[in-house]
């Protein structure tokens, strides 16, 4: 059977009450997940770990991963996830977790949950309130497109997005997509992107006959952990539905680690950790009569924090702070215009504001303060045609207007020169597919030009880049898939790799990669209790030229083409579940991946051949949920090998592998009316010490506890 086709159900008892879980396509939806974890023993000895990691490597040869759309929910347990399988009959890697296993799993925010994609590489600066971003394959983060319900969020000064400051509570889910093809009717920008990073909303929904929902809980856990936060979901009318929701974090972050001197080890505190945020979010939801959909979002964030600084024997605590601000308000409209031809409209204005500031007797006034505003108001059009026979084409196009306004001084004398930058992104795409053959293609032109108020502006900025890919039903009836990928992409220097202070160049050329993959994937549900086994293996290899990168001149650093760098690897995925008996689940699923990214920049030099700075050459993630008649328990486990902190690969450079343990136990009573959630994280139970960059301890034991309450 297929078990697509197939239909099961789960009894679960809770307070001596029966109730039923119906799940779609043989997928318990409450723990369906597109991305990969496996039950590991925990244990503080490295032997053991060793062993356990070898565990999920031959688990992921022996399983596999759906991929997910759908969803449900029961009266007792909210259970929201998506069903089989668009992530192994899709021709690019589809990676997604949902918001019932990130909830299970204790999944607080978005870095946390794509640290467990396969092929994703995090940055992680320490502390609640260091920044993180991510690298996908070593392509730099610069990379990587954010999208929110469709719309992409850009930062132009950076170039890169920090991933801490995204909830998880408020999505449905939090998705990778490599090669950044999701759907027909996506913009331009995602079209041109070398990864994707798909963040959505949770939409309302109601049950029987009440017209308002509502949520409200508090966490507190370790270092002054303190987060409450409230929803209302209201209906209006019979096609207006609205989403509010705020929500507050305050901690101090001071934990313990140990200082390393020689063979003298001392207990010291992070000092200057503090994260005051708070956030709001509006979500609008309306369909007309006509089947046509508008949706609107509005969203507000601001934070207060300290920047920890890296820990370095007789330097004093860091007291830099930041503090920045930004609001967001977007739109999108979709309408069916004939039964062949769909239109969809995308608009959005996102203005941030930033402080940073600094004490010290390095300034000349004792103290630098820096102040950054970027705007942004960004528009996209998508016509998508699907004319029979398996074909479908789509237009889209996108216009986007940057400025940015600051007080950084190039010199003691010379302000940078205020830049603002027009971007217009192109794209045709076609997708053709029949019964065991998909092949999707898409051509891009992406075109930057630059004003500065003074000084000289750079020149504008074009490419064509071409992508291409396919999967193919190697056996009629099984799902059994290759499937294969190749796509150019470049990205345009950031404003702070054009102009900040003396590190600015306004001579760079784009950043160029070439993307190619092959893959297997696999899918089939063995027994009647197995409801299904995944599996996919995709091996890739990136070629990168004209890297910006920041390069020693005669007097100064400063931002260069120069790096090239050639990346090999293989993301190995994997999933599966077990019904048990008395109505309990298992879910297992893990992921890994081995890559070698080396640097082939000058053959002479010393560096020629190493791997990058903080690549390691093996990394994975594995889970475990269980459902169980009274509680539900989940497992996580995070892991990277050995790396550097240097281009240099010498042993003085060389960072020890870490193993990151968690554990949360959730529970679901009904007080009244109420339905309320509690649940218990342990995070990093074996107390390890490991920094991700190099000086940056991160926290070791956690313990956080949190009630919430549903109506």
């Amino acid at each position: 059977m297929n078990p697509g086709q197939s239909r099961c159900c789960v009894r679960l008892y809770q307070q001596a009450k029966c109730h039923w879980i119906f799940f779609g396509k043989t997928l318990v939806d409450a723990f369906s997940q597109k991305t990969c974890h496996c039950v590991i023993p925990i244990s503080s000895s490295r032997g053991r770990m060793r062993k356990s990691f070898i565990a999920v490597l031959l688990w992921a040869l022996s399983c596999g991963l759906y991929a997910q759309t759908d969803s449900v929910s029961i009266r007792e347990v909210e259970v929201v996830a998506p069903v089989v399988s668009s992530g192994v009959v899709s021709p690019v890697t589809v990676q997604s977790l949902d918001a019932s296993s990130m909830r299970l799993l204790g999944i607080n925010s978005v870095a946390d949950a794509v640290k467990r994609f396969a092929g994703v590489s995090v940055r992680d600066y320490g502390g609640i309130g260091g920044m993180k971003t991510i690298s996908l394959h070593s392509l730099g983060a610069q990379h990587t497109v954010v999208s929110y319900d469709g719309v992409p969020v850009g930062n132009t000064q950076a170039g890169q997005i920090d991933f801490s400051r995204f909830a998880s509570d408020q999505l449905a889910t939090v998705s990778l997509i490599v090669g950044g093809w999701s759907n027909l009717m996506q913009t331009a920008t995602e079209y041109a992107s070398a990864a994707l990073v798909a963040l959505t909303s949770e939409r309302p929904h109601f049950s029987g006959s009440r017209r308002y929902s509502f949520r409200f809980g508090a966490e507190a856990g370790s270092f002054g952990l303190f987060v409450p936060s409230v929803r209302w979901w209201q209906q209006i009318g019979q096609s207006t539905m609205l989403s509010l929701s705020g929500k507050l974090l305050r901690a101090d972050g001071n934990y313990p680690y140990t200082l390393h001197n020689g063979t003298l080890k001392t207990r010291e505190h992070r000092a200057n950790t503090d994260v005051h945020q708070r956030q709001g979010e509006m979500n609008l939801f309306h369909s007309f009569a006509d089947s046509s959909r508008l949706a609107l979002k509005a969203s507000y964030y601001a934070s207060r924090r300290g920047l920890p600084g890296a820990v370095v024997l007789y330097a004093g605590a860091s007291q830099e702070r930041l503090n920045d601000e930004d609001f967001l308000f977007q739109a999108s409209y979709q309408r069916l215009l004939s039964k062949t031809l769909r239109w969809a409209a995308r608009a959005s204005y996102r203005h941030s504001w930033d402080r940073y500031r600094d004490w010290g007797s390095q300034y000349q006034d004792g103290r630098l303060s820096e102040h950054n505003v970027q705007q942004q108001a960004y528009t996209s059009t998508t016509l998508g045609f699907e004319p029979g026979g398996g074909l479908s084409l789509a237009l889209a196009s996108d216009l986007s207007y940057n400025v940015l306004r600051n007080n950084v001084y190039v010199d003691m004398k010379e302000m940078v020169p205020q830049p603002s930058r027009w971007t217009s992104v192109s794209a045709f795409a076609l997708r053709w597919q029949t019964s065991r053959l998909k092949v999707a293609g898409s051509l891009a032109f992406t075109y930057a030009a630059e004003h500065t108020q003074a000084g000289e502006s750079p020149a504008d900025k074009h490419r064509l880049t071409p992508m291409l890919s396919l999967s193919w039903r190697l056996l009629p009836g099984r799902q059994l898939f290759l499937r294969a990928m190749w796509k150019d992409v470049f990205r345009v220097p950031s404003f702070n790799d054009l102009y900040y202070r003396r590190l600015g160049n306004i001579r760079l050329r784009p950043e160029l990669a070439h993307e190619y993959s092959l893959g297997l994937t696999f899918a089939t549900r063995p027994s009647r209790r197995n409801d299904y086994l995944t599996l996919t293996l995709d091996g890739y290899y990136n070629n990168v030229r004209d890297k910006i990168v920041a390069f020693p001149s005669t007097y100064v650093w400063r931002m260069v083409n120069y790096g090239k760098v050639d990346v090999w690897g293989l993301d190995i995925t994997s999933g599966a579940h077990v019904s048990l008996p008395a109505g309990c689940g298992l879910h297992l699923a893990a992921s890994a991946t081995l890559q070698r990214a080396a640097n082939h920049t000058d053959k002479s030099s010393a560096v020629y051949g190493c791997q990058l700075p903080y690549t390691p050459r093996v990394s994975g993630s594995g889970s475990a949920i269980a459902v169980l008649p009274w509680f539900s328990l989940g497992y996580s486990l995070l892991m990277q090998g050995s790396r550097y902190s240097m281009d240099q690969n010498k042993r003085e450079y060389r960072m020890a592998p870490f193993w990151e343990h968690s554990v949360s136990v959730t529970r679901n009573d009904r007080l009244g009316a109420w339905r309320v959630e509690w649940q218990l994280k342990l995070t990093n139970i074996t107390n390890s010490q490991y920094e991700i960059i190099k000086y940056y301890p991160m926290p070791g034991r956690q313990i956080a506890a949190s009630a919430t309450f549903f109506l």
